[in-house]
């Protein structure tokens, strides 16, 4: 009777851990299918994203350019300083001169694992088993009033964040993770909303909003030539 009991609740823990699994990649699944399939998906090896926003009254002009899994570089020009941050999978540097930096400063390890989990421009969801990432359904969250899910992220080099998907669209609509900032875990998060198909056929949150305001996105290109050189500093 007692190798029995074992036996049941074991059976009852596989059962229960099994369809667990299965709830994750449905609606990882309902995700990749919001932003075109997975075939689709495969196909982004570039993106350009140009847009603004404004911080205390200043205007604010960003270029984001990502190669996937090789580099990403923001150009941002403000109050007639040129600013930039660059990562690649082993280095990263920033250089805001509006801070008063007067050289490149190269990224804390914690930043470049953070910066190094979004150079997959396809999706870390996206066949995330064979990445190497871990992924956790901790249940759904009210996001801007709307239900979300939300999933804990472990990507192969440590990192962690957790991503919330809209649970009507299974679109991303916010990220939240813990950054170390002079020495002291600061928590971040990003909020994503106006969803729109670009003229490769790609989906893309138009709308982007971290703590310093809100960036707006007038043009995202996909799939265009970049010169890998823009990744070194």
């Amino acid at each position: 009777m007692k190798l029995f009991k074992i036996f049941f609740f074991a059976s009852l823990m596989i059962a229960g851990t099994t369809s667990y699994s299965q709830t994750i990649d449905e609606i990882i699944a309902k995700n990749i299918n919001s932003l075109g399939g997975r075939d689709k998906l495969l196909t982004l090896k570039t993106v350009k994203m140009a847009g603004a926003m404004s911080v205390q009254g200043a205007d604010v002009t960003i270029i984001n350019t990502k190669s996937h899994l090789t580099g990403s570089r923001m150009d941002v020009e403000v109050m007639g300083t040129s600013n930039y941050s660059i990562a690649t999978p082993t280095k990263g540097w920033t250089f805001f001169p509006v801070f008063g930096m007067s050289a490149p400063k190269e990224m804390t390890p914690d930043e470049l694992r953070s910066a190094v989990a979004l150079l997959d421009i396809q999706s870390p969801l996206l066949d995330y088993k064979e990445k190497g990432n871990i992924i956790e359904l901790k249940g759904t969250e009210k996001v801007d009033g709307a239900d979300a899910w939300n999933l804990k992220i472990t990507f192969k080099n440590g990192k962690v964040m957790t991503f919330y998907l809209d649970v009507a669209t299974a679109r991303l609509v916010k990220t939240s993770t813990t950054e170390i900032v002079n020495g002291q875990e600061v928590t971040a998060e990003i909020t994503f909303a106006d969803y729109k198909q670009n003229a490769g056929g790609y989906w893309f949150a138009y709308s982007i909003t971290n703590e310093r305001g809100t960036i707006v996105y007038d043009n995202i290109e996909t799939n265009v030539t970049v010169d890998e050189s823009i990744f070194k500093n």
